[in-house]
C-alpha cells in the first residue's frame, strides 16, 4: 500500500535567489504535476519530501515503515542553504517510543559514490534481483530483504552533495565548500544535526554506518559530531575501510597486500596442493604470520637484504601468491596491485576484479601491467543502475528529470589533513558508549582485509579499548552483502553489534 504526501518546505531564501538566475537543473516534480516548461526554465529544490508506506517480512516478523524521500537543506554557517542532499528514511511504523530506537546514518563512499549500494543491497528492506554470487540478472527489478535490520533501527541513506539527486544550490557555491576529507565531514556534521532535528530523534541510540571511502566519512563524523554538534553516537561500523590516514608507507604497505594475493589466489584454485586443501580461514593465519614478521622485515632491508634471503622470501611469497618468484624479485618483492590482477590468471586468459576478485575480465591482450577494465564495477553498475532509477520513481514516488549519479563530479577533491582514524579513536576515548566493528571481504583488493585488522590494531595503540573494537570477515569482495550468503551474515553481525552496543537502561557512560 502506498500513499503519497507530498511537502513543501523551508529554503525559502535560497529558492527565492536562484529564481533570480537562469537555473541549470529541473526541479522535483510530483506525478500529478507534470513539466511544462524546458529544464533551462525550472529550479533545484532543495527541501522537498514524498513519504510511501509500505510493509516487509524480517526474521518471519511483518513489519510496517514508511519511507521518505527528498532533497534536505545544507546549511552555511549564515544561516543560508547553500545544498540540497537527496537522502531516504526508513522508519518503521508500529512503534511509537522512538526514545530506545536505534537510528542508523548510512553513507558509502567514493568519494563521489551514491549511497544506493547499500541501500538496495545490504541493510534496507527492498534490494535489487542479482544471482546468489551478486552477478546481474534480467528482467531488472527489486524485491523484499528479509534480512534487513529495518525490524531493530530506522534507517537513513545520506547522499552528498554531487551524488544521486544531491545538488549545489547555485553554481557560485565553491566546490571547495564540499570536496575534500575535512570540509565533507563538516557540512555533513551539520546536516545530520538538521535531520536528528526535524525527525525528533535526539533521544535515540545513534550508529554511523560507512563503507569504502564513507570510512573516512564516518569515522571523522563520530569526533565532529562530538565536538561542534554535541551528539553522541553508540557505533560506527566501518564496511571495507580505506586506510582513514594511518601511516602504513613503504614496507609496511608493500607487505599487507599479500594476505589478499593468497586469499584471491586460493579462490581461483592456484596454490599450492598442501594450502589448496586447507579452508581459506585456515590457510590464511599462517599467510598473516609471514606477513608480519618475516615480509616486512625483509622488505625494510631493501637492497642490502641478501640476494639468498631476498630469493627464499620471493619462493615464499610465490607459494602463498599464486604468482611466480621471478615476477616478485622483478619487482622487488612490492608487487603492485594492478599487476597482480592481470598477472595471476593471464595464462588463462582472464583478468581478476579490483573490488571483487572473484570476477573474472577479458583484456584486449594478454599483455600489460594492468586489467583493461575493473569487471565487477562493471557488473555492479549493470544491476545497479537500472534498479534504482526505478525503484526511487516507481516505488518510492520521487519524480525528477535530474540525472541520478551513481558516481557524481566531486573533483578535485582535497585529501590533505587526514586523521580520520585518529579522529575515531579520539571519539571512542571520548565516549565509553561508542563502540566500532569492521566488516571486511577477503576478496577485496581496494580495501584489504589486512590493512583493516591494521587500522583497528593502529587506531588505539594502547590497547585498553581493544574490547569494544571487533572485525569481520566474509568470503566475498568490498561489498560483501552482495553474495547472499554473507548477505544474511552480515546484517545479523550488524544486528548482535547494534543490539550488544545499546547501554543498560540509566546506566552511566563511565570508565
Amino acid at each position: 500500500m502506498k500513499k503519497a504526501l507530498f511537502f513543501a518546505s523551508a529554503c525559502l531564501m535560497a529558492v527565492q535567489a536562484i529564481a533570480q538566475q537562469k537555473p541549470a537543473n529541473p526541479p522535483v516534480v510530483a506525478e500529478d504535476q507534470p513539466v511544462k516548461a524546458s529544464p533551462a526554465n525550472l529550479v533545484f529544490n532543495p527541501d522537498w519530501q514524498v513519504v510511501t508506506e509500505h510493509e516487509v517480512t524480517i526474521k518471519g516478523q511483518r513489519i510496517p515503515y514508511k519511507t521518505t524521500a527528498g532533497n534536505m537543506p545544507v546549511w552555511d554557517e549564515e544561516g543560508k542553504c547553500i545544498a540540497g542532499l537527496y537522502y531516504s528514511y526508513y522508519e518503521r511504523t508500529d512503534i511509537r517510543d522512538k526514545s530506545t530506537r536505534p537510528l542508523i546514518i548510512s553513507f558509502n563512499g567514493g568519494p563521489g559514490s551514491a549511497s544506493v549500494w547499500m541501500e538496495i543491497a545490504y541493510t534496507g528492506p527492498r534490494i535489487l534481483n542479482i544471482d546468489e554470487e551478486g552477478y546481474p540478472v534480467q528482467p531488472y527489478g527489486m524485491h523484499d530483504n528479509n534480512n534487513s535490520i529495518l525490524d531493530i533501527a530506522d534507517i537513513v541513506y545520506v547522499n552528498p552533495v554531487n551524488t544521486a539527486y544531491s545538488r549545489p544550490t547555485s553554481k557560485d557555491v565553491p566546490g571547495k565548500t564540499f570536496f575534500g576529507v575535512n570540509a565533507d565531514i563538516k557540512y555533513l556534521a551539520g546536516w545530520i544535526n538538521t535531520f536528528v532535528t526535524r525527525n525528533n530523534r535526539w533521544a535515540s541510540p545513534k550508529y554511523l554506518v560507512g563503507e569504502s571511502y564513507g570510512t573516512t566519512r564516518v569515522s571523522g563524523l563520530a569526533l565532529e559530531l562530538q565536538n561542534a554538534q554535541w551528539m553522541y553516537l553508540n557505533g560506527v561500523v566501518l564496511v571495507s575501510p580505506t586506510g582513514l590516514g594511518l601511516d602504513r608507507d613503504g614496507p609496511v604497505a608493500a607487505a599487507l597486500k599479500l594476505p589478499y594475493f593468497a586469499a584471491t589466489a586460493w579462490y581461483h584454485k592456484v596454490l599450492p596442493a598442501d594450502l589448496q586443501k586447507k579452508d581459506l580461514t585456515e590457510m590464511l593465519p599462517e599467510v598473516e604470520e609471514f606477513t608480519v614478521n618475516e615480509l616486512i622485515p625483509a622488505i625494510s632491508r631493501g637492497g642490502f637484504l641478501p640476494d639468498d634471503k631476498k630469493k627464499a622470501i620471493a619462493e615464499k611469497m610465490a607459494r602463498y601468491s599464486g604468482l611466480s618468484a621471478t615476477a616478485i624479485l622483478q619487482n622487488n618483492l612490492d608487487v603492485p596491485t594492478d599487476y597482480f590482477w592481470k598477472e595471476l590468471l593471464r595464462d588463462k586468459g582472464f583478468t581478476v576484479g579490483r573490488l571483487d576478485s572473484r570476477y573474472r575480465g577479458i583484456d584486449k591482450k594478454d599483455a600489460g601491467d594492468s586489467p583493461d577494465f575493473n569487471s565487477e564495477l562493471t557488473a555492479w553498475l549493470h544491476a545497479f543502475t537500472p534498479a534504482i532509477n526505478m525503484y526511487i520513481r516507481n516505488e518510492l514516488n520521487y519524480k525528477t528529470d535530474f540525472k541520478y549519479y551513481m558516481f557524481g563530479p566531486v573533483h578535485p577533491w582535497d585529501n590533505s589533513n587526514d586523521k580520520t582514524g585518529e579522529n575515531l579513536r579520539q571519539a571512542m576515548a571520548q565516549n565509553p558508549w561508542l563502540h566500532v566493528m569492521v566488516q571486511s571481504g577477503y576478496y577485496d583488493g581496494a580495501c584489504d582485509y589486512f590493512n583493516a585488522k591494521y587500522d583497528i590494531w593502529q587506531m588505539d595503540p594502547s590497547g585498553r579499548m581493544k574490547d569494544r573494537f571487533s572485525w569481520k570477515g566474509y568470503r566475498s569482495g568490498h561489498m560483501m552483502y552482495l553474495r547472499k550468503q554473507d548477505l544474511v551474515t552480515a546484517n545479523e553481525d550488524l544486528r548482535q553489534f547494534i543490539k550488544a552496543s545499546l547501554p543498560a537502561a540509566n546506566a552511566p557512560a563511565k570508565y
